[in-house]
């Protein structure tokens, strides 16, 4: 084993914790299934988690010219995506009501969703810094760091594709209960409040 089962353990743990913790990408998910469902929310998932490995393949493999780059572009996309997950929020909370409010919302492409999702997963700049100061502290000195990070990687997105499909599933399952009219009116409030939330997430992140 490249990690030392003690380290490697600890490592699972505190990465359990840090994914489980609510941030932009738990809110789109949830938001993304609770308004088209837990297939749209699957692939929200899939999106982000390709944003996310572009950040820690960068990070384990220590480019850092590469992750200044990416904040460099990352800027303007970035505020380009948290308008548009702001826009998507506003036009939830001002949806008119209908008798089966679930069913007559649109499914949208999974490449629209995987995109939205693959933008706030890669242009977030404390995500950058985050892999960087994560990773190596649990690295082994008497080992190669090659065979180690690579681990750590793999597993770290191997959980966070875990957790965050449970996230998608479980609101997917909530949404099919909002059928009926008041409900479904508390979903969209919901589903805005979560888009809304997201945007500024995306939008405030400092360097």
């Amino acid at each position: 084993m490249p990690l030392d089962p003690d380290r490697f353990f600890a490592f699972v743990l505190a990465s359990a914790a840090l994914i489980l913790m609510p941030g932009p990408v738990v809110m789109l998910v949830v938001a993304t299934s609770l308004r088209h469902g837990a297939r749209a929310g699957l692939q929200a998932v899939a999106g982000a988690s390709a944003g996310a490995a572009v950040l820690i393949v960068c990070g384990t493999v220590g480019i850092t010219t590469i992750l200044a780059l990416l904040q460099d572009l990352s800027f303007v996309v970035r505020y380009l995506g948290a308008a548009y997950l702001i826009w998507l929020g506003i036009r939830e909370w001002r949806a008119r009501d209908a008798g089966h409010a679930c069913e007559a919302t649109p499914a949208p492409r999974a490449a629209s969703v995987m995109g939205q999702a693959f933008l706030v997963g890669v242009t977030n700049p404390k995500a950058i810094l985050f892999y960087l100061a994560f990773f190596p502290q649990f690295l082994d000195p008497a080992l190669p760091a090659g065979p180690q990070l690579a681990l750590m990687a793999a597993t770290f997105m191997g959980l966070a594709v875990l957790f965050d499909g449970g996230y998608a599933l479980l609101a997917g399952r909530a949404r099919r209960h909002m059928i009926d009219p008041a409900l479904a009116r508390l979903r969209r409030r919901v589903t805005g409040t979560l888009l809304i939330a997201t945007g500024l997430a995306l939008a405030l992140t400092r360097k």
